[in-house]
């Protein structure tokens, strides 16, 4: 898992090597949201290839083959981050991993929901799941030309709007939860300040969530959300990751590289205006995580047609 994760960094790197060039300040960052979108799906493509038969038991059981499903979301992740990372065809890997993600939610976590409606576990991974579909159909509509674009857009924005906002709220719920994707796992002892990242993370989200929604200020809200998130996974998740992968147990390493790689995804928002259409490009990490795409959000009201 870790050396797919590797090898995708490099590939993502050299193909990102003249825009980050070009860039300046935060505008480096942003030059690597491919990166930060690819790598994740790396790791996890190549976890469900290593651990398949384990997966295996998430696929709903009136699927027939159910080993050989795991085995294809599998290779199908390994396809998309590969073909992100080059920017190779995204038009493609962005609009069918947003689409796979949707049917994951419809048939694998809405029946959770059902099950358990009062957890509120499986309505943050519904959520989760849906800006990463969002993120993905962003993706696609920045390697897009013509029509449909506008759609792809909202789509998206709404999306990851929409998780930011319940994201926000979920962290001033349950501040002392890992911030970002706020799911069960706590935050450790030994991070020093840990209610006050969850509430500060919790602030920015809810700013930024309002923000994309509405379409205002939105460069300044996804970039500073997205460079936020960076800065937790460099520095929380970095040492979670490193505390689980010196621990014995399979299933820590697994859950420390889950977190990790999932922030990585959630964790590039970024913007840049357009002065020819009066629109605003949003980047945002998102993968089996969150919205990390360059695209194009007009502003709320805005006809694009």
């Amino acid at each position: 898992m870790c050396s797919a994760g590797i090898l995708l960094f490099v590939v993502a790197l050299w193909a990102a090597k003249s825009d980050i060039a070009g860039a300046s300040g935060l505008d480096k960052i942003v030059a690597l949201s491919n990166l930060c979108f690819a790598i994740p799906l790396a790791v996890f493509g190549a976890e469900h290839l290593s651990g398949a038969r384990f997966i295996m038991l998430a696929v709903p059981s009136y699927m027939p083959w159910r080993l050989f499903w795991a085995y294809f979301v599998g290779f199908a992740l390994l396809a998309a981050s590969l073909s992100i990372a080059t920017k190779i065809q995204v038009r493609w890997s962005g609009l069918l991993f947003g689409i796979m993600m949707l049917l994951f939610v419809a048939m694998i976590h809405i029946p959770r929901v059902f099950a358990s409606p009062g957890d509120r576990i499986p309505w943050v991974i519904v959520v989760r799941e849906m800006s990463f579909a969002g993120g993905g159909w962003i993706l696609a509509e920045n390697a897009m030309r013509g029509q449909g674009k506008s759609k792809l857009i909202t789509v998206g924005r709404v999306l990851i709007a929409i998780a930011a906002l319940f994201f926000g709220v979920e962290h001033f719920l349950h501040p002392a939860g890992c911030p970002g994707v706020p799911l069960e796992k706590l935050t450790p002892a030994w991070i020093p300040g840990r209610l006050l990242i969850g509430y500060l993370t919790g602030a920015i989200l809810l700013v930024a969530g309002a923000s994309i929604l509405l379409g205002n200020k939105t460069r300044m809200a996804a970039t500073y959300l997205g460079t936020w998130i960076v800065l937790l996974v460099l520095f929380l998740y970095g040492p979670i990751l490193i505390a689980q992968m010196s621990d014995p147990s399979t299933a820590a390493k697994v859950e420390g590289i889950n977190y990790f790689g999932g922030h990585a995804a959630v964790c590039w928002s970024d913007s840049r205006a357009r002065q020819r259409d009066a629109t605003h490009r949003l980047s945002a990490c998102g993968l089996c995580g969150w919205v990390r795409s360059s695209s194009s959000i007009p502003k709320a009201g805005q006809n694009t047609s």
